[in-house]
């Protein structure tokens, strides 16, 4: 296709899809490297993405502003900003109704999408890329490259910021990262399961992060950042850290990013091979299994069940070893 000058990219929330995004415009910088990139975002995921080279810009998307009548009257205001800067190409990769009708209003010469839109937003929708809806999350968004003309990469490539660490936080010492907590419904650590992991760690050191409902009298060695840290915080805790267990939600895929062979999810009752870790060195824990990515196969896709404190108690114990081999 002609090269565009000016292209939008849609992909408003949440983390994890946001990071799933960002290997398809990776790829677009490499092909089209002078080409205008804005990302439609909300500002609460702004700082994954305003530093990476291939995005020249956003627009944000301030969804909590625009609910009740007066909300109506802010977002009228906000579509006709949208429409002003007139892209050559949209990008929608959320699949969405709201999405779809986004990308129409810029006023896109042209707007693309996937096969696996929703509500409607195929109607809106240009072309479309043909997915498998049984793979992996970032493999379908890269299967838009397919109608722009660009090879997809044979190693997809997630550029993030640095991130910066809390006052006061030490690195002085190796550290297991434990992010407990997610927003789907049974997918967070009981606490009972959060103590079994922490007794499993024995003396290593312990930083439990996320947002959730903290613990109490915690050992020593555990250093509780829940609610505390912002999303540039947890980014360099987890850059730094020796070991990574998380729920499937989004500051796994976060982790998995960043130290993709250092990190391990729990999976209850959603498939990995959809929407867990990405790389193939990430390691998935389910219905008392653990496996890379690499070696997972259709018999991790059905649901699984919750990890019993023993087997909680094996991740930390796990964790704990991984740590003292961490370089």
């Amino acid at each position: 296709m002609k090269t565009p000058k000016r292209i939008l990219l849609v992909k408003p929330s949440s983390m994890g899809d946001v990071l799933h995004a960002l290997p398809v415009v990776s790829a677009i910088h490499a092909r089209w490297p002078e080409a205008e990139l804005r990302w439609l975002i909300q500002p609460v995921w702004r700082s994954l993405v305003e530093g990476h080279p291939g995005v020249s810009g956003t627009i944000l998307f301030p969804r909590e502003k625009f609910r009740g009548p007066a909300g109506w009257v802010r977002s009228l205001a906000w579509l006709g900003t949208l429409r002003d800067w007139k892209p050559d190409l949209a990008i929608d990769l959320q699949g969405l109704l709201r999405s779809a009708i986004f990308s129409r209003i810029s006023g896109a010469v042209e707007v693309v999408g996937l096969s696996d839109a929703r509500e409607g937003a195929r109607f809106l929708i240009g072309r479309k890329a043909s997915v498998d809806p049984q793979d992996h999350a970032v493999n379908r968004n890269l299967a838009v490259l397919d109608l722009l003309g660009i090879p997809r990469p044979h190693h997809p490539e997630f550029l993030l910021p640095a991130g910066k660490l809390p006052e006061g936080f030490s690195t002085t010492a190796p550290y297991v990262v434990l992010h407990p907590y997610a927003r789907g419904e049974g997918k967070s650590l009981t606490p009972a399961m959060v103590r079994a992991f922490i007794r499993g760690t024995g003396s290593v050191r312990v930083v439990v992060v996320g947002r959730g409902d903290a613990l109490e009298n915690l050992p020593a060695s555990v250093e509780d950042y829940t609610n505390r840290t912002e999303l540039s915080g947890l980014i360099a805790i987890l850059r730094r850290a020796s070991f990574i267990v998380s729920t499937d939600s989004g500051p796994m895929h976060l982790a998995s990013a960043l130290k993709p062979a250092r990190t391990l999810a729990i999976h209850l009752w959603s498939d990995p091979l959809k929407v867990g870790p990405y790389s193939p060195e990430s390691m998935v824990w389910k219905n008392g299994g653990v496996s890379r990515v690499g070696g997972l196969n259709a018999n991790w896709r059905p649901e699984g069940r919750l990890p019993t404190e023993a087997e909680m108690e094996e991740l930390g114990r796990r964790a704990a070893a991984e740590s003292i081999k961490s370089p």
